[in-house]
């Protein structure tokens, strides 16, 4: 049974911290890149951070310097921790696990978000 679950999230005041966790079973988490995305309703979804299976990571330009993306495949789970929250960082934080194979077509995962709310 394949899961992707996220966790972590809460309300914080301007300023704040949050360390999201992306659990992960049911297939090889080692072979797949995570990806976090963050949805607002009426707003297209965002790639905020991204991690490869090497390790290699990116940031949207609006979250960086003030999130990390990172991953511990003994523990199947990757993490977002994010600093200085700012009110814009406000919406549902999303878990993608993808799976990019040199041939063959991508295999992804998603879980089901959870949501961070960021007052000023």
């Amino acid at each position: 049974q394949v899961q992707v679950e996220e966790s972590g999230g809460g309300s914080v005041q301007a300023g704040g911290s949050l360390r999201l966790s992306c659990t992960a079973s049911g297939f090889y988490f080692i072979d797949y890149g995570v990806n976090w995305y963050r949805q607002t309703p009426g707003k297209e979804r965002e790639l905020v951070a991204g991690i490869t299976k090497y390790r290699s990571t990116n940031y949207a330009d609006s979250v960086k310097g003030r999130f990390t993306i990172s991953r511990d495949n003994v523990k199947s789970t990757a993490y977002l921790q994010m600093d200085d929250l700012k009110p814009e960082d406000t919406a549902v934080y999303l878990c993608n696990c993808r799976y990019t194979p040199w041939r063959g077509e991508i295999t992804e995962y998603w879980g089901r978000g959870t949501q961070v709310t960021v007052s000023s």
